[in-house]
């Protein structure tokens, strides 16, 4: 029969021990060192229009919480199979603007993993080596920076010239749209740039015919 004393010789109490203060401290440590490398990088990387400081914050935290919660799975396989029916019921509302921010998200949630597996090593070495990567590519530039300008003219032989005109100054300049009114015609081309100067789009807004000429960069986050 059982009595009072052997409810705290109970395995759950055992469990308690499984994981030791050292390894808990090492962890944990380790877990924010790495989740503040991702913020970091992070940082540098990030080429989006409105930056945010709350989810450089979340990559630390997913990194610490990754950690503690495998720490403890690995410890005890029943826990293991409570967490997995707890975890199922979370559900994420927020939406991923960022493309990037999918892959940080990742690299939090792996780095975690490993570290608590016990393979500090690789979870070291791989998140430097993802850094690097992550440095190197994200913020290549490209060799042509694309750019679009909108051409608005008053006739037919306005357009005529306008056309002629942005072909000679430019590198390349192909039409994406066209709207014709009465009275209105309005272009759009998307351009490649001789050079970094943009003066000529000043001296096509000038000419006789030409009511607006706007030149926007484009890197294919804004249009379409």
């Amino acid at each position: 029969m059982t009595n009072f004393s052997d409810i705290f010789k109970s395995s759950f109490l055992e469990n308690m021990t499984a994981v030791s203060m050292v390894d808990m401290v090492i962890t944990l440590a380790l877990a924010f060192g790495l989740g503040m490398f991702i913020f970091l990088v992070y940082k540098k990387t990030y080429a989006g229009v409105m930056y945010s400081s709350s989810f450089g914050g979340v990559l630390v935290a997913m990194t610490m919480i990754t950690a503690m919660t495998i720490l403890a799975v690995t410890s005890n396989v029943v826990l293991s199979l409570g967490m997995v029916g707890a975890l199922s019921i979370v559900r994420f509302r927020t939406a991923i603007k960022e493309p990037m921010d999918i892959a940080f998200l990742f690299w939090a949630i792996a780095a975690g993993i490993v570290l608590s597996a016990g393979m500090i090593p690789l979870a070291v070495f791989g998140s430097v080596v993802i850094g690097l990567v992550m440095l190197v590519f994200v913020n290549r530039k490209a060799v042509h920076h694309p750019f679009i300008a909108v051409i608005s003219v008053r006739d037919g032989e306005s357009e005529k010239k306008a056309t002629e005109y942005l072909n000679k100054n430019v590198e390349k300049a192909c039409i994406k749209a066209k709207t014709a009114q009465s009275g209105n015609i309005e272009m759009t081309f998307e351009v490649r740039l001789n050079k970094e100067s943009t003066d000529f789009i000043t001296e096509l807004s000038a000419m006789e015919g030409v009511t607006s000429a706007v030149l926007v960069s484009y890197n294919g986050d804004y249009l379409g």
